[in-house]
């Protein structure tokens, strides 16, 4: 048996054994680990802890590490006979999980090129996205050995997300009772940015959610 039979051989063996739903799952959660890095990141720009010009160039790094991310899981997709899911719906999860790396990447670029406003408002709803990445990390663990778990954790994470709806409504309604100014207009696009934040974490909920709902059916 040649090397390369051999080796597809140990690759059938190990799908039968289910261990190809665990490098899945640990994939998405190395993808997921840096939108976590990349939340923090954007908290310690905002209260100043870390200097705007710093943040971007250490976004950058994060944002090419979820990358890697997405295109090995792409890869291991490919050459897995099973998943723990649906294919489609691994591939849409980790789509808006990238999603959100993406728009916390804008903020932190746009709060550099807007001279770094004070948004208020930018921390609690930044942290409430931490917490609501938290929770899908936590979902992600329990997909392959404890799936009945795991729409609980899928309901929290969207909670989260109903948090940041609700602090950049309030805090726009704020900004919008005063004059217009270009602070204003630029404490406005920044708020905007977490609040799109916000519905590609709520679009993770949609992906996760549609894909166990398949699973029962």
């Amino acid at each position: 048996m040649t090397g390369r039979r051999l080796r597809r051989l140990w690759r059938i063996v190990d799908d039968l054994a289910g261990r190809s739903h665990h490098r899945v799952v640990g994939i998405m959660l190395r993808q997921l680990e840096q939108n976590q890095e990349a939340v923090d990141l954007a908290i310690d720009v905002v209260t100043r802890a870390v200097p705007s010009a710093t943040g971007r160039a250490r976004m950058g790094d994060i944002e090419h590490a979820g990358d890697d991310h997405r295109r090995q899981l792409v890869i291991e997709l490919a050459a897995s006979l099973t998943t723990p899911i649906d294919r489609e719906d691994l591939f849409r999860l980790s789509r808006s999980i990238d999603d959100v790396l993406d728009n916390l990447r804008d903020f932190v670029r746009e709060n550099d090129l807007f001279g770094a406003p004070t948004v208020d408002a930018a921390v609690p709803a930044l942290i409430a996205v931490r917490e609501g990445l938290a929770l899908l990390r936590r979902a992600l663990q329990q997909l392959v050995d404890h799936p009945t778990d795991v729409a609980d954790l899928v309901l929290a994470v969207r909670k989260r997300a109903g948090v940041v709806r609700r602090v950049y409504q309030e805090a726009i309604g704020q900004l919008l009772a005063g004059d217009v100014t270009s602070e204003m207009l630029r404490q406005r696009e920044l708020l905007r940015r977490i609040d799109v934040v916000g519905l590609r974490l709520a679009e993770c909920c949609d992906a996760l959610a549609d894909a166990m709902l398949k699973r029962i059916v």
